[in-house]
């Protein structure tokens, strides 16, 4: 039985991620640029849900290996759970993660701080490839897909705090922590981020499908 698996992923800072908290797992874990083939999904679906489970049935049925896919959204209640599924590109196609974080603190200009409560979703699909023979197509959608959930709840402070972790985590505000994301280390992290936990849930799933 194989232990290895491909994560639908290029980002170098969620592969580590996913690496130290699939640790006890003890797979080959690869990213996507790893894999000969393997495509760069369009993001296109209108939930979380969606765009995993593309992501993941894509890269299995091209690679024909045991496949690890995430989306995560930013839901904050002010915006009326916006960014959500547009998170990552929220400030337009070509954005990067000081774009996006200036974008959401613009929309909150003048919120206060009780109603910038937000919270982080992850969703995590796993696919296992099904029969080889076919198209692409055909490929995939004989793929077998779980989906698994994480969140984590907290707040959106008015100016960035830590230098750790990417995307929003210096402004989501952690109360019961007293810290921001990006003030934790990545060991903190990795037992309380929405990622996390939606791989603990996910583990299951992998140990009956890769056997490790």
């Amino acid at each position: 039985m194989s232990t290895r698996l491909v994560v639908a992923s290029r980002n170098p800072h969620k592969l580590d991620e996913i690496r130290a908290v699939l640790a006890d797992l003890a797979l080959e874990i690869v990213g996507a640029a790893d894999c000969d083939g393997a495509p760069e999904v369009e993001e296109d679906a209108p939930d979380l849900e969606g765009n995993a489970a593309k992501k993941a049935r894509w890269v299995a049925a091209a690679t024909g290996g045991v496949t690890l896919a995430d989306d995560t959204g930013l839901e904050v209640d002010a915006l009326g759970g916006a960014p959500g599924v547009l998170s990552a590109r929220w400030a337009g196609p070509q954005c990067n993660f000081a774009d996006n974080i200036a974008k959401l603190l613009r929309e909150l200009a003048g919120v206060p701080a009780p109603r910038r409560t937000a919270r982080f979703r992850c969703i995590i699909a796993v696919a296992e490839p099904g029969a080889a023979g076919g198209d692409f197509a055909a490929r995939v959608a004989a793929c077998r897909v779980s989906l698994h959930e994480g969140r984590v709840d907290g707040g959106i402070l008015d100016a960035p705090r830590g230098h750790g972790g990417f995307g929003y985590d210096p402004v989501f505000w952690l109360p019961e922590l007293g810290k921001t994301l990006a003030e934790l280390s990545q060991s903190e992290k990795n037992r309380v981020s929405h990622r996390a936990r939606a791989l603990a849930a996910a583990k299951p799933a992998l140990r009956a499908i890769l056997r490790p």
